[in-house]
C-alpha cells in the first residue's frame, strides 16, 4: 500500500479528517491524546473501498457479517473514558471487528488484547494493523463475552458489542482500580463505565444513550 492510499487524499484527505475532529470537539470529546490519534488515523483503510468517501462521517458504517464500525464519536468517548484516570497499560478490546478502535487505543496505551469471535473480520484487521506498523496489538479468535482470562487481569477493558448484562468473566478479568466502558441493554442501551474499587466492588455510571449491535456467543470460521 502506497503513502498516498495511507494517507488518503479527496475524501480521505487529512483535511477532511481534521473537520472530523473539530466535529468531536463540538460534541465534547476533550482528551488531546485521543484527538491527534484519531486525526493521525486512516480511519478509511477499515472499511469496504466503496464506502471510503464515507469514512470521516460521524457515523457507524457497515463491515460484513451484520456487523458494524462505531461512529467515531463513540470510539473517542470510550477510549476517553478508559484513559481518563490512572495509567492504563493493558487493555482488553471484546470484539475487534474492523479493527478501527483497536488501531486508535495501540497507539495510545503499552499492550491491547483484542478477541473477535468472526475470524474473517479478525483475519483483515490484522493486516490493516501490518499495514499500520502496530505491532502492540495480541489477536484472539473466541467468544468474546469470556475474555482472555489468560492475559489477566486488565487496567481497562472495552467492549464494542451489547450484552444484556455485564458478563461475570469480564469483571473478574479486571484489575483492582481498573475501568470498563460497555454498552449494555438490547432495545435501549446504555453506555456504561464501571469501575472495580475491591474483588466484590463495583463503581458503575450511566454515561448516554447508545446503539451497539449485540454481543453474540459462539465463533464463527
Amino acid at each position: 500500500m502506497s503513502s498516498v492510499q495511507l494517507q488518503g487524499i479527496g475524501m480521505t484527505s487529512r483535511r477532511t479528517r481534521e473537520r472530523l475532529v473539530t466535529r468531536l470537539r463540538e460534541q465534547g470529546i476533550k482528551s488531546l491524546p485521543v484527538l491527534d490519534v484519531i486525526l493521525g488515523t486512516p480511519r478509511h483503510l477499515f472499511i469496504d473501498e466503496a464506502l471510503a468517501h464515507r469514512a470521516y462521517e460521524d457515523t457507524a458504517l457497515p463491515i460484513g457479517f451484520n456487523q458494524t464500525i462505531s461512529q467515531p464519536y463513540i470510539v473517542a468517548r470510550m477510549t476517553e473514558l478508559l484513559l481518563s484516570e490512572g495509567v492504563v497499560k493493558s487493555v482488553l478490546e471484546v470484539g475487534t471487528g474492523s479493527g478501527y478502535q483497536t488501531a486508535v487505543l495501540a497507539q495510545l496505551i503499552d499492550k491491547v488484547y483484542s478477541v473477535e469471535r468472526i475470524k474473517p473480520l479478525q483475519l483483515k484487521a490484522k493486516e490493516r494493523f501490518r499495514v499500520m506498523g502496530l505491532r502492540n496489538i495480541y489477536l484472539q479468535h473466541s467468544d468474546g463475552g469470556m475474555g482472555w482470562p489468560s492475559m489477566a487481569p486488565f487496567d481497562a477493558i472495552i467492549v464494542t458489542a451489547a450484552p444484556e448484562s455485564i458478563p461475570e468473566e469480564l469483571l473478574e478479568q479486571l484489575a483492582i482500580g481498573g475501568r470498563l466502558v460497555i454498552p449494555v441493554g438490547q432495545n435501549q442501551q446504555e453506555l456504561k463505565l464501571v469501575v472495580k474499587k475491591s474483588d466484590k466492588e463495583f463503581e458503575t455510571r450511566i454515561i448516554e444513550r447508545v446503539k451497539f449491535v449485540p454481543l453474540l456467543s459462539g465463533t464463527v470460521r
